[in-house]
């Protein structure tokens, strides 16, 4: 009897973790970028500004919540007032974007396997330091290596880059944070 129920309880175990990949795995898939999409923080259309754009899917929210800039969807999901319940974060791919000033309305890559240059010259749609996003290594090297700054994945995008002064984060401070590389 209590190998049937050792039995079960693995069963029961496999089965749920299954269900979790499965969810997991399943993004919701982006939306594409309309006169309708408002910026969550500046309360414009998202349309009206240069550089890359974001949006995030939550649980709880119907409609995607919609940024002015890559950097801004950063910022969400480090504020603690905003909702946990993030399914996906989208941001523009400027590998694929048509230019700078039109970073196209359906050239999305989910921000946690972009690559972002940080402390480039070029500002952002809100005049800004920008976080700017790269499905593609190559063209975020030639990105960094026309505009300045460095490359790192979205988990190593520096806090204070985002929320508070890029003067100091987005300067190379050792080897590994030369441009080019990730930290």
């Amino acid at each position: 009897m209590k190998h049937i129920a050792v039995v079960h309880a693995l069963l029961a175990l496999i089965l749920l973790a299954g269900c979790n990949e499965k969810q997991q795995a399943a993004l919701p898939p982006p939306h594409a970028m309309t006169a309708e999409a408002i910026g969550r923080y500046c309360g414009m259309n998202v349309l009206e500004h240069p550089g890359p754009k974001g949006q995030i899917l939550t649980a709880s929210l119907i409609e995607p919540v919609w940024f002015s800039s890559a950097r801004d969807a950063i910022a969400f999901t480090m504020l603690p007032d905003e909702p946990k319940d993030i399914q996906a974060i989208y941001v523009s791919d400027m590998a694929k974007a048509p230019s700078w000033d039109k970073p196209g309305a359906d050239n999305w890559v989910e921000a946690r396997k972009a690559l972002f240059v940080i402390g480039s010259r070029i500002q952002g749609g809100m005049g800004g330091a920008e976080a700017v996003p790269f499905s593609d290594r190559g063209a975020a090297e030639k990105f960094a290596a026309e505009n300045g700054g460095r490359i790192v994945g979205f988990n190593e995008v520096p806090r204070d880059y985002v929320l508070g002064s890029s003067e100091t984060s987005a300067a190379p401070d050792d080897k590994a944070s030369a441009p080019g590389s990730i930290n």
